[in-house]
């Protein structure tokens, strides 16, 4: 059962998962808050940056990306192996999109050292490596390292920092790299996942880091979506903590993320199955 309990499951206890039970309180009011903190009646209508497809085994994604409904700054740079919507004024990604098949959820590629890199396709200010020493957080991949290991530059890719965010250290080497895990497990399994992955910030003011103020996230959201035999979706927030509960009690509806983020996720896929498969979020179906 989905960790986030909207008025269609119960109004007692509002919870937007282990990863953010930090922020929940008991009763309904919980819900107008959390809207208020994500959903803009007068979204400040920012142009999107797009940037022109280059050839690589990402353009076919772009009928998959998400629509943000809130209008934030976004910068589209297409990767090898993801899509990024970078948000110039938090320093990073709004989301992080891409495609995980069988072939790519393993391979020899190895993690290289010093790989972390600034992105020299957006402007300054922007992340660099010298923000995060010293912080306290680890440089959270959006889109995992580990779903790369099938070629040398989409790994070296992942490490740029318009793929990473603050993250909190037990967090990423647990939690979320069991989710990680999780994926590519399922990509082996099913043989194709779409993932869109992205932080959250809530509202009011935000704790940065570095000289060039990268905002540390109050939580992460992953989507997965299989169109392989019977379609079925699942999500995932955990709050920027240590993510210390089972996996399932972070798990959520697409349609649960999409409230709390102000984004569609798949939004060119309409028909009346897939928007059912938005409302589904069981485990056992995978």
């Amino acid at each position: 059962m989905g960790v986030l309990r909207f008025i269609r499951k119960t109004t007692k206890y509002l919870l937007i998962t282990a990863g953010v039970a930090a922020l929940a309180t008991k009763g309904s009011q919980y819900l107008p808050s959390l809207k208020g903190a994500l959903t803009s009646e007068d979204p400040q209508g920012y142009e999107v940056e797009y940037m022109e497809p280059r050839e690589v085994e990402t353009s076919h994604l772009e009928r998959f990306l998400p629509a943000d409904r809130l209008g934030r700054p976004g910068q589209i740079l297409y990767r090898k192996s993801y899509v990024v919507s970078y948000n110039r004024e938090t320093r990073c990604p709004n989301w992080a999109f891409w495609e995980l098949t069988r072939e790519h959820a393993d391979g020899d590629v190895k993690r290289p050292d010093y790989a972390f890199h600034e992105d020299m396709e957006v402007k300054a200010p922007r992340a660099d490596a010298a923000d995060y020493r010293g912080c306290g957080y680890d440089r959270g991949h959006m889109c995992p390292a580990g779903d790369n290991k099938w070629d040398r530059e989409a790994m070296y890719e992942t490490f740029l920092m318009t793929n990473i965010c603050p993250q909190n250290q037990q967090l990423n080497s647990g939690l979320w790299n069991q989710i990680e895990q999780q994926c590519r497990y399922w990509a082996k399994k099913h043989g194709r996942l779409y993932v869109a992955c992205g932080p959250l910030f809530l509202k009011g003011d935000h704790h940065t880091i570095g000289p060039n103020r990268v905002m540390v996230p109050d939580a992460f959201f992953k989507v997965v979506l299989c169109l392989e035999g019977t379609p079925k979706g699942i999500a995932f927030i955990c709050r920027n903590t240590e993510g210390d509960r089972p996996r399932d009690y972070y798990v959520n509806t697409i349609r649960d993320v999409e409230r709390v983020t102000g984004y569609t996720f798949f939004p060119n896929l309409t028909d009346a199955a897939m928007q059912r498969v938005k409302e589904e979020a069981d485990l056992g179906m995978w």
